[in-house]
């Protein structure tokens, strides 16, 4: 029981793990809040690229 506590206390594998999903929630987040925040003017910009490209004759 004694070495169990001591590898579990030594592997440190379990704790990079979990400091990568925390990475990976904030990264996830910031894009959600930005696609909330930019989305109508993204949105709207791509529209007029559209329609200004489809007014375009060759």
């Amino acid at each position: 029981m004694l070495k169990l506590i001591k590898d579990l206390r030594i592997n440190e594998k379990g704790a990079a793990a979990a400091e990568y999903a925390l990475i990976l929630a904030i990264i996830g987040s910031a894009i959600a809040a930005s696609a909330l925040i930019f989305g109508n003017s993204i949105a709207s910009v791509l529209t007029r690229a559209a329609a200004r490209m489809a007014a375009v004759t060759f």
